[in-house]
């Protein structure tokens, strides 16, 4: 049996292995053997520090706004539970650019947090029953009429949109076709 070289791919291989470790400490970046390891290993501390990396910076907005929660002369939590009995929505990455760049609007904020744990604040208007009704009718509507036309053939989704006056119906296909008929 003749003999087979890896040459031109093996060497390929090797040096992208090795110019990827470039600049690691040691035989890491020389060695083939010990710069694929390095490498594996650096790949799952990234993969692991990108998911870390989101609570390391939920962590750092907590303490800037816990920060500027003191300057107003109200604690964090007090703060949080305050915004959920205003009924305000916003992340703790927009509290904290806030806080820093606007810190008058922040202590706006504040001042709806504080109200609202004084029961100041008039709870969330809810949607009424005749609102809720409405809107069931509507999506029935739009259903009964989207499954009345997919349940129809293709000719008489055709014969329609003839009637209709729709140009270019007869190279559609069936969902364009009831796309152009709605």
């Amino acid at each position: 049996m003749t003999r087979v070289k890896g040459g031109t791919v093996t060497r390929a291989r090797r040096k992208k292995v090795l110019k990827n470790a470039k600049g690691y400490f040691g035989s890491k970046h020389r060695l083939y053997k010990t710069a694929q390891e390095q490498l594996f290993h650096s790949g799952e501390y990234a993969y692991r520090d990108r998911k870390k990396n989101k609570s390391n910076f939920r962590k750092l907005w907590i303490t800037r706004i816990n920060a500027a929660c003191r300057i107003n002369d109200i604690s964090y939590s007090k703060f949080i539970d305050g915004l959920n009995k205003a009924g305000i929505e916003i992340n703790r990455k927009m509290l904290s650019e806030l806080a820093i760049s606007a810190p008058e609007e922040f202590t706006k904020i504040v001042n709806l947090a504080k109200d609202a744990l004084n029961g100041k604040v008039a709870p969330k208007a809810e949607k009424t029953e005749s609102k809720k009704e409405e809107v069931k009718i509507e999506k029935k509507e739009e259903k009964t009429e989207s499954n009345d036309l997919s349940s129809k053939t293709v000719a008489e989704l055709k014969e329609m949109a003839k009637e209709k006056g729709i140009e270019g119906y007869t190279s559609m296909k069936k969902a364009e076709l009831i796309d152009a008929l709605k």
